[in-house]
């Protein structure tokens, strides 16, 4: 067994992806989640397959850029990591971290453009995953944010900064009308309870908003008097819809054995870059729709203005990247396993008047093998694991001329690009894009050109 060494001072001195401080211990190099350049720290230290890593137990003293954290809840909230640095410092550690990886993986002779940033950095969020739990010590119900490295305490998320204040008055609602009653929070370990989480979208360009309650089928409570709260709120925008979704699965995650409507209608709409998106309760969507324009343009930009036979848009989500690139080729071919994300694609096509995209519903690796042989682009959007390794050797067999990859999660994208490189592209840009402001999270959009190295 690893030995502990319990309260450790260490200096911070660098940081890399992702969210790590770098720090030197008794001649060490250790790794501490949560932490920035700059700052004295103090830590449990332990060896982890022949690495230190730490965890923080407290600041003893700031980094000289350190800022007053816009929310009260800073520290506390398992949400936001950088609310206490400026905007401008955080788009430089965000690229420095993206460069470092590429670097480290060896990538060279390629543009690294300038970060660009959300053009929001409040209040952006257009969609919240709350928690029932409770407060700690008090045991009061609450809802809210997981609390950082806490398995069942809930940070009331009421004045949360990153979310629109519509979401906020929906969230404080919900909690007081439950406070009222005899319903407990679902306990992960015993399965007891009945609360377990509140989804709300909320379109940013339109002010559309669905409620969607997640509880088990043992809620007893009468959700009239709920409803009829909400839709009394004084909201910028409006509700479109109020679901009831019951879920009786031990996992803690947010989904529907049964979902009944309470209200109106169980989606709404948003629009990006011109064109119109009806958005269902798990369909997905950019949780930025301000950042999400300027990624898109990002995308459109590497992708060039030149008019394609064929494009390839996998993992194409509700097809969003797809629809946009319709008009620079004769067709689109978008490819994405979520199937409800295929019928949203192809009822937003249509919504749009856009005739020349064919959505395929299945495993990428699997279904690029009914694809036309001769792509002139392929776009890439995969989860944040990356491609599948025997899906990238399918996808270089292609042989098209050109890739754009848009990346989540840059260790990721570092891995797949390795693979490309190795099969003869190479990297000709690479553009951050910022759709996260307040946490350490950075989109990153490549483009890779056929050619040797």
């Amino acid at each position: 067994m690893s030995k502990k060494y319990i309260d450790q001072q260490v200096k911070i001195y660098d940081i890399e992806f992702p969210n790590k401080g770098i720090g030197d211990w008794d001649g060490n190099r250790v790794t501490i989640k949560n932490t920035l350049p700059g700052q004295t720290v103090l830590a449990d230290i332990k060896k982890k397959h022949k690495q230190f890593e730490g965890r923080l137990k407290a600041v003893i003293e700031k980094a000289d850029y350190e800022t007053e954290p816009a929310c009260p809840r800073f520290g506390t909230c398992g949400g936001c990591t950088y609310q206490n640095i400026s905007y401008e410092k955080q788009l430089e550690i965000k690229q420095k971290t993206v460069k470092d990886l590429l670097d480290k993986a060896g990538f060279s002779g390629f543009d690294f453009l300038p970060v660009r940033p959300s053009p929001i950095t409040e209040c952006y969020r257009n969609k919240m995953e709350f928690s029932f739990g409770d407060n700690g010590a008090e045991g009061l119900l609450s809802l809210g944010m997981r609390k950082r490295e806490s398995y069942y305490e809930v940070v009331d998320a009421g004045c949360c900064k990153i979310t629109h204040p519509d979401i906020r008055k929906v969230l404080d609602t919900t909690i007081n009308f439950f406070r009222q009653t005899n319903e407990t929070f679902f306990h992960k370990t015993r399965h007891t309870g009945t609360l377990r989480h509140l989804l709300v979208r909320r379109g940013y360009f339109t002010g559309e908003m669905t409620i969607n309650l997640v509880t088990t089928s043992e809620m007893s409570t009468d959700l009239e008097k709920w409803k009829n709260a909400l839709l009394a709120l004084p909201l910028e925008g409006k509700i479109a819809g109020i679901t009831h979704i019951i879920n009786d699965s031990v996992a803690d995650v947010v989904k529907a054995d049964k979902t009944i409507l309470l209200y109106g209608k169980d989606w709404f709409t948003d629009k990006l870059l011109g064109l119109d998106f009806k958005i269902s309760t798990f369909s997905f969507f950019q949780t930025n729709s301000a950042g999400a324009e300027v990624l898109y343009s990002t995308v459109r930009e590497f992708a060039g203005a030149e008019k394609c036979k064929t494009i390839f848009d996998l993992y194409c989500g509700t097809g969003t990247i797809t629809q946009l690139l319709s008009p620079n080729a004769e067709t689109v071919y978008g490819i994405e396993i979520v199937e409800e994300a295929v019928a949203a694609a192809k009822e937003n096509a249509a919504l749009n008047n856009i005739a020349n995209c064919k959505f395929i519903a299945g495993d990428v690796l699997n279904m690029v093998d009914d694809l036309p042989k001769d792509p002139d682009l392929i776009i890439l959007d995969p989860p944040r694991e990356g491609i599948n390794p025997k899906a990238i050797l399918k996808i270089i067999d292609f042989n098209a001329n050109k890739l754009v990859y848009v990346s989540c999660k840059a260790s990721s994208l570092a891995k797949d690009l390795t693979v490309f490189e190795e099969n003869g592209y190479r990297i000709e840009k690479v553009q951050c894009v910022d759709m996260f402001p307040g946490t350490y999270h950075i989109e990153t959009v490549v483009l890779l050109q056929k050619g040797n190295n």
